[in-house]
C-alpha cells in the first residue's frame, strides 16, 4: 500500500458508505455508488480529496465503534446519518467525490435521458429557468472593496 492509497479497511467502509449514500435502484435500472465499476472510479478520483475521505472515514468509524462496513444495514442508516448531521467539510469532499463518479457512469447518465458523452465539443441543452430569480442578486451593493489606482 503506497502513502496515498486507502487502507483495504478504510476501502471496505467507503465502499459501504457510498451504498448508502447512493444505493441500487432496481426501478430505474442503475447501480449503487457501490457498484464495482463506479467504486473503482471513486478510489482512482480521490486526488486532492483523499485526506479528507481519510478524516470523514476516521469520524464514520469513530461514530461505528469498529467497522462501518461490519454493521448491520439498519445499524449503518443510524451511524451515517448521524455523520451526515455532523457534517463538516471532510464529509463535503466524500460526497463530492461520490457524486461525481456516479454521475459519469454511462448506465446513470443513460437512466437521466442523457447521451453518455462529454459534455463538450457538442455541449447539452439547457431550459432557460426565470431570469428574473437573479433580481435580488443584481441588485444588491457590490461585496468587494474597490481599490484606489495611486
Amino acid at each position: 500500500m503506497t502513502d496515498d492509497a486507502l487502507s483495504p479497511a478504510e476501502a471496505h467502509d467507503l465502499r459501504a458508505l457510498a451504498a448508502a449514500i447512493i444505493p441500487a435502484s432496481a426501478a430505474y435500472g442503475v447501480p449503487g455508488a457501490d457498484d464495482q465499476k463506479v467504486f473503482a472510479d471513486i478510489l482512482a478520483s480521490l486526488g486532492r480529496d483523499r485526506d479528507d475521505v481519510r478524516a470523514a472515514l476516521g469520524r464514520l468509524v469513530a461514530l461505528s465503534g469498529g467497522s462501518f462496513a461490519d454493521l448491520s444495514p439498519g445499524r449503518r442508516i443510524e451511524v451515517a446519518s448521524a455523520l451526515r448531521t455532523e457534517g463538516g467539510s471532510a464529509l463535503a469532499a466524500l460526497v463530492r467525490v461520490v457524486l461525481l463518479c456516479y454521475y459519469r457512469d454511462d448506465r446513470v447518465m443513460r437512466s437521466l435521458g442523457q447521451e453518455p458523452r462529454a459534455p463538450f465539443p457538442k455541449g447539452h441543452v439547457v431550459e432557460q429557468g426565470d431570469w428574473s430569480l437573479l433580481d435580488p442578486v443584481r441588485a444588491r451593493p457590490p461585496i468587494w472593496r474597490r481599490v484606489s489606482r495611486a
